[in-house]
């Protein structure tokens, strides 16, 4: 008996041979290893004799073809009906019915809703002997009520859309609801319907609106003016005014025309130019990362941990595939666009020459998991339907029991995503494109997502020295060959349990990612569970397949060029510094009893803490989102104020009383919370002025303006990440079961990037990072000036509640 692979061909063949008859048995595998055991792997068998053909079939094989057809097809179904339901919402497709007996029976009393038009339709539809004269006036009145039904769902749509563009209830007080905008609440509530999918709200999101000129110019001023001299703004001022005056009108006219012709007169531009054009290395540079829970880890055995947060995910991903997740709103009534998320699995940055693009594909059966420079390719289906928790960690300690060596080049081989991307691109083409190599690669671009089985412990650890640093900074690049940095996400698994991801950020935005993995850490710890041992539950199928190590022939000209974005990637990883800072003296509770915004409080706190470290003040990024309108992402909310340089520069005068300081505070405060809600209604500045700079590009007309705001180093940028969105989870009840949030990597290279994820009432947890080579700066010394910012500002309140007393 003699075992033959043919890998080219991705063919596993059986061969034996007996007198008088040759046996052959062949089943295509969709896999670049070649042969899976012959028991599980044949799917049938012929003999060849000379008598004629005897074929054999396999019933397991067939019962699962079977199955998998069952559930390919009610996957089908159910999309289509989810289809249906969202295309009509907010009506329901049994309104339809009620709509056409309602026109039936006016009609059999004699009632003419229609004005005329059924008998019109009537006039029109040909009449023989299938069509009769009864037949075309039931005919003709289900048109109507069809067309009648069809207008009310436009109309409601434009309604709920109109209402949708009111935006004075975000500038309230909080606490404090206008009559108006209680009646707007309600009118929403009852124009939005009952039981929303997840995309059911996408036709009647407004379009993201484009602000006046005037207004952006003078925000921009007002921005720039506690960071200039007198001279410099003056010059500033006069360079504005030309470019308004000049240049802008033309730019803006274009610019609204694109608001009228594209979904969103942004989003395109931003994902192309900011992200897919950029050349640079994405790790570090573009991709961020996000946390496991932060003092808890279910079980400490890592295949275990691993089955459990994939089949979690592979649940969120049904649902999502489905549209059945509920959609995210504001006030639980003001719905979010949900058009990123539907590029969050099966996803890939394909690298290019001049610019990369983002693939998605429909369902993928598979994911690809990298362990000690192997990859392996690992069915996620069995028998028509998900593996079980209990199947995949199977399937993952099959990997890490796996002792065979990396093949020549393949160790290192995710490091050509982490390097520059023409060397990726170019490489893609030259050695990727044919072989096992392509079939490889292509396993990897096409699966559901990336999955690391790391070799190295991490997590936050209370006795263990900067071990929040570490953690964060193993997330964010690793090994710089061990996450695959082009899919939508790489989930990452350590040896002791804990989990963490790390995301690229050209298809969506943190909090999307954000969403998804509070859903996986509550469904892994509430829903699914361990055993007392630590392992999944439930039975364990010995009869999968086995996984399978992906195939490479990696020459030694492309093992170079490996090399040389291997030590790019290092010398870039090498230079982050990073500093987990836990906050626990006090949190939103306290901040809200004080009638103060958490994330304006914190914001101040870090331009005081950038003032004290640096002894000046800078251009200051937070994010905002802008999802209320249809495909939003971003829009930059400029922290360093007139208000908040005010503040800073009376606290670090010492004749200064405390109540001025308070009052000054406060003012600052209010400043930040009114320009973060102009960002979220579509009101900001720099996606309005990023936009006019690539329509002037277009137009090859030279803005001295423009180039110069587009070319401003952001050397404080911040970000707040959402918490308990899915509100699965309550903190009270088990407060060891939060969040540690993610971070990002420095966007300056004199800079800090901050990410501060407030959790429950009293914990917030600072990711700060900067970089080593800049001698100005320090993200241990900054995570201290903060915390000292954050309790100097509580003492103020403090003395306050002292002299009211």
């Amino acid at each position: 008996m003699s075992w033959g692979t043919s890998r080219g061909l991705e063919k596993s063949c059986y061969y034996s041979v007996t007198p008088g008859k040759v046996k052959q048995s062949c089943l295509r595998v969709f896999n670049v290893t070649g042969m899976a055991e012959a028991h599980q792997a044949v799917g049938f068998q012929f003999t060849v004799t000379p008598d004629g053909i005897d074929l054999h079939l396999s019933r397991e094989v067939l019962k699962h073809i079977y199955l998998s057809g069952v559930t390919s097809w009610i996957k089908r179904a159910i999309r289509f009906k989810n289809g249906i339901l969202t295309g009509v919402y907010p009506a329901s497709p049994s309104s339809w019915l009620i709509a056409v007996i309602a026109i039936m029976s006016t009609m059999y009393a004699r009632i003419d809703p229609s004005l005329g038009m059924i008998d019109t339709i009537k006039r029109t539809l040909p009449v023989s002997d299938y069509m009769t004269v009864q037949t075309q006036t039931v005919l003709s009145a289900i048109l109507f009520a069809t067309g009648l039904w069809l207008s009310l769902i436009l109309m409601l749509r434009y309604i709920l859309k109109a209402l949708l563009s009111y935006h004075a209830w975000i500038f309230e007080s909080h606490g404090k609801m206008s009559f108006c905008t209680k009646l707007w609440l309600s009118l929403v509530k009852m124009f939005s319907g009952r039981r929303p999918l997840l995309y059911s709200f996408q036709a009647s999101l407004p379009r993201l609106p484009v602000p006046s000129v005037d207004d952006t110019i003078t925000r921009y001023l007002e921005s720039v003016r506690p960071l200039l001299d007198d001279e410099q703004y003056n010059q500033m001022e006069v360079v504005a005014n030309d470019f308004k005056r000049d240049e802008a009108p033309k730019l803006q006219k274009y610019l609204i025309l694109k608001s009228w012709w594209a979904t969103n007169y942004v989003s395109d531009w931003w994902e192309e130019y900011i992200y897919l054009r950029g050349r640079s290395p994405i790790m570090v540079n573009s991709n961020f990362y996000a946390m496991d829970l932060l003092y808890m880890i279910p079980t400490h055995r890592q295949a275990a941990r691993a089955g459990n947060v994939v089949h979690a995910m592979l649940q969120y991903r049904r649902k999502l595939e489905r549209g059945e997740h509920a959609p995210l709103r504001a006030l639980g009534v003001v719905p979010m666009c949900s058009y990123q998320m539907e590029r969050m699995f099966n996803t890939t940055r394909i690298p290019g020459i001049e610019t990369d693009f983002v693939q998605h594909l429909s369902d993928r059966k598979h994911l690809v998991v990298y362990h000690k420079g192997r990859f392996f390719k690992v069915w996620l289906y069995y028998g028509g339907r998900h593996l079980w928790p209990s199947e995949l960690e199977t399937q993952f300690q099959r990997i890490l029991d796996d002792t065979t060596v990396p093949q020549p080049g393949e160790l290192k081989l995710a490091a050509l995503t982490a390097g520059n991307r023409v060397p990726w691109a170019r490489s893609r083409l030259k050695y990727f494109s044919q072989g096992v190599n392509k079939a490889s690669l292509e396993a990897i671009e096409t699966s559901a997502f990336f999955l690391t089985l790391d070799d190295e412990a991490h997590g936050y650890d209370p006795d263990k020295l900067r071990s929040l640093d570490l953690y964060a900074k193993s997330l964010l690049h690793g090994k710089c060959y061990d996450r695959w940095f082009d899919k939508s996400f790489t989930l990452i698994a350590y040896k002791n349990g804990k989990l963490g991801v790390n995301a690229e950020h050209s298809w969506a935005d943190a909090p999307i990612v954000g969403h998804m993995w509070e859903y996986v850490l509550a469904t892994d710890c509430f829903h699914l569970g361990y055993t007392e041992e630590g392992h999944c539950k439930g039975d364990i199928n010995k009869g999968l397949p086995p996984t399978a190590k992906l195939q490479w022939d990696i020459p030694l000209e492309c093992q170079e060029v490996i090399e040389d974005s291997y030590m790019v990637a290092k010398e870039i990883a090498d230079d982050v510094d990073f500093h987990g800072c836990l906050f626990d003296e006090f949190g939103k509770g306290l901040i809200k009893k004080s009638r103060t915004s958490p994330d304006a409080f914190i914001q101040l706190a870090l331009q005081l803490a950038q003032f004290r470290d640096k002894g000046e003040f800078c251009l200051t990024y937070e994010a905002s989102m802008t999802r209320m309108f249809r495909e939003g992402r971003t829009e930059t909310v400029r922290s360093c104020t007139i208000e908040s340089t005010a503040f800073v520069r009376a606290m670090q005068d010492k004749n200064t009383k405390s109540a001025q300081r308070l009052d000054l505070f406060r003012k600052a405060a209010d400043k930040h919370q009114n320009m973060y809600r102009l960002a979220m209604t579509g009101a900001g500045i720099d996606r309005h002025l990023f936009c006019l700079y690539i329509m002037s590009k277009y137009l090859n007309i030279d803005s001295p303006f423009l180039k110069q705001v587009l070319s401003e180093p952001w050397r404080l940028s911040t970000s707040q990440t959402p918490q308990q969105q899915l509100n699965m989870v309550d903190i009270n009840k088990f407060p060891r079961y939060v969040g540690a949030g993610g971070g990002f990597g420095p966007v300056a290279d004199d800079g800090y990037g901050v990410s501060y994820i407030i959790v429950g009432e009293n914990l917030i947890t600072f990711h700060i990072s900067s970089k080593f080579s800049s001698p100005e700066t320090d993200s241990y010394r900054f995570g201290q000036n903060i915390r000292q910012a954050m309790l100097d500002i509580r003492a103020l309140f403090d003395q306050n509640d002292k002299k009211e007393m």
